[in-house]
């Protein structure tokens, strides 16, 4: 069979006759060195990825806490009065949740493949700009249609910030490395949740200022934030390994070198071709890891959007009970402001363990090196946590049970998608299965938008179901993606994947045999092509499980 790593010798040299011939293998297999010319020894490697980390984890991290902010503020918002404000029944709220999931999964795609032929710091800032202004906007509108319209455009702007900046991290990091860097990031997802809650109550102190009402400052506010962060963006934002303008030649040499080596043979660039766009649609990994996501991603903005609302009927009397004196003014008649604000508090604590759990998880997984094992435990808390909320008729059971749900479905998604990606190769075919994945996983935030129903309350027996049955499709789906890895990894290890290579002989094998070799894995003048041509194809290539 062929080599598994760049610096191990054949498997097939092992079957070879002559040492003259597998001298020649150990060459050819050899991937040709990064800038060959450049002395990279005085690089200290731990130095440069801290250095790397300090560049691009926070900023994006910030970016990201805004996107999620802007998305699921209305869930705050509605707590506030939206509904009354622009005279919406339940079943209109629900249809504005979901107008945005639409946009939002369908340009997530071409927006990944915009952005590797354009720099990521012109692509995603631009965006974040736009959305900004979007979500500002969003505060001015005064009936439904309006915000039906700001939705729809906030959905179409915000659709390439979370696929492409896991595909950009993906550019830059190992796959036992891209795990933690991508938990980091999604872990400002939950703590736009805890800041989400905190800054609602806040900015409710704004009602009635300037003639709007609470709900449409928070819209406006966090508007404003953005539109200042994507301004600034554009000088903060670095571009691709290659051209990183805070990097030295030796340094961008160093991360190409240690990626390749990673059995990432694209890293010093790849030439957008329509074949490289379709070895992601054809490839089976791509689907099963959408369902894979699925699973993950309609719990999570199920959770999302509908955490304050569920908190604040489930524990209405327990808020009722302990709370009123403490944040009830005296003399005020404002019941929304009176139920709204304990429930978005309870919120905080919430999400911050969830950040805990995310991080935990990503730093875990990317040691032991088995993201299918830590998906199946995940996927079993949160069952086991919407178990519990779905029989639970006391109000402190349900909030410890939201602890235990949250504890599985938020780690989940960085987990899988750093699970897809790393076991696919080749830069243009990663850009568009990662976005496929998390689209047509999005799309199910349209569902998720529909099953909380105000005619549910206080309990939402109807949607804590439905969010089980995802979560069951995600068990089935990791099932299927794990055991077919670990079968196809098993067929490289026995030599049944490994492809001709001109000039290299097996011992005892017969012409026929080798033709019919060459028909079933290809032929190739050197290992190095057939790496560069078959990417995660490759006999050499080992999955992630």
């Amino acid at each position: 069979m062929a080599t598994s790593r760049d610096s191990q010798p054949s498997p097939v040299s092992s079957h070879l006759a002559g040492s003259d011939e597998k001298d020649k293998v150990s060459h050819e297999e050899k991937t040709t060195v990064y800038n060959a010319d450049i002395d990279v020894s005085h690089v200290d490697e731990r130095k440069l990825m801290r250095k790397i980390d300090l560049h691009l984890i926070p900023w994006l991290s910030l970016l990201y806490l805004l996107s999620f902010l802007d998305r699921t503020s209305i869930g705050n918002a509605k707590l506030y009065g939206l509904e009354k404000s622009l005279h919406m029944s339940d079943k209109q709220y629900l249809i504005a949740l979901t107008i945005f999931f639409f946009p939002y999964s369908i340009f997530e795609v071409p927006s990944n493949v915009f952005l590797k032929r354009l720099r990521p710091s012109i692509w995603l800032s631009g965006l974040m700009l736009l959305w900004g202004v979007m979500m500002t906007v969003q505060g001015l509108v005064h009936n439904y249609g309006g915000l039906l319209g700001m939705r729809w455009m906030l959905g179409t702007m915000e659709a390439g910030l979370f696929p492409g900046v896991n595909y950009y991290l993906s550019c830059w990091y190992k796959r036992s490395e891209f795990g933690i860097r991508a938990a980091i990031f999604f872990s400002a997802a939950s703590v736009s949740g805890a800041f989400g809650g905190l800054l609602a109550a806040a900015i409710s102190n704004m009602g009635g200022v300037g003639g709007k009402p609470a709900w449409a400052w928070i819209f406006i506010l966090e508007g404003l934030a953005t539109v200042l962060a994507g301004a600034a963006s554009f000088f903060i934002i670095q571009d691709f390994p290659d051209t990183a303008r805070f990097l030295s030649e030796a340094e961008r040499t160093v991360v190409i070198r240690r990626l390749q080596s990673d059995d990432q043979f694209s890293a010093a660039g790849e030439n957008l071709k329509m074949r490289n766009i379709m070895k992601s649609l054809t490839d089976w990994k791509t689907y099963v890891g959408i369902g894979v996501y699925v699973g993950s991603d309609m719990p999570l903005y199920a959770f999302s959007l509908f955490l304050p609302s569920i908190i604040n009927q489930v524990c209405a009397i327990f808020v009722v009970l302990r709370v009123r004196r403490y944040l009830k003014p005296p003399g005020s008649s404002s019941s929304v402001r009176f139920e709204a604000t304990p429930a978005n508090l309870l919120t905080v604590p919430v999400y911050a363990f969830a950040c805990i759990i995310t991080c935990l998880v990503g730093f875990t997984a990317d040691r032991i090196k088995k993201r299918g094992i830590f998906n199946f435990a995940l996927l079993a808390l949160g069952g086991a946590g919407y178990i519990m909320l779905i029989v639970s008729k006391n109000a402190a059971l349900s909030y410890v049970s939201v602890y235990l749900a949250t504890c599985g479905i938020y780690p989940l998604i960085p987990n899988t998608i750093a699970w897809v990606s790393n076991n696919v190769e080749g830069s243009y075919k990663r850009s568009v299965s990662l976005a496929m994945v998390i689209s047509l996983g999005n799309i199910n935030g349209a569902v998720s938008s529909n099953v909380y129903r105000a005619r549910d309350a206080p309990w939402y027996h109807f949607g804590h179901g439905l969010v089980l049955m995802y979560i069951g499709i995600g068990m089935v789906s990791t099932a299927v993606y794990y055991f077919l890895l670990r079968r196809e990894n098993a067929a490289r290890e026995r030599g049944e994947r490994d492809e001709v290579i001109d000039g290299v002989y097996v011992e005892e094998e017969s012409e026929e045999a080798r033709e019919e070799r060459a028909r079933k894995n290809g032929r190739f003048t050197s290992a190095q092509e057939a790496k560069q041509e078959k990417g995660d194809q490759w006999s050499g290539y080992r999955y992630i499980l």
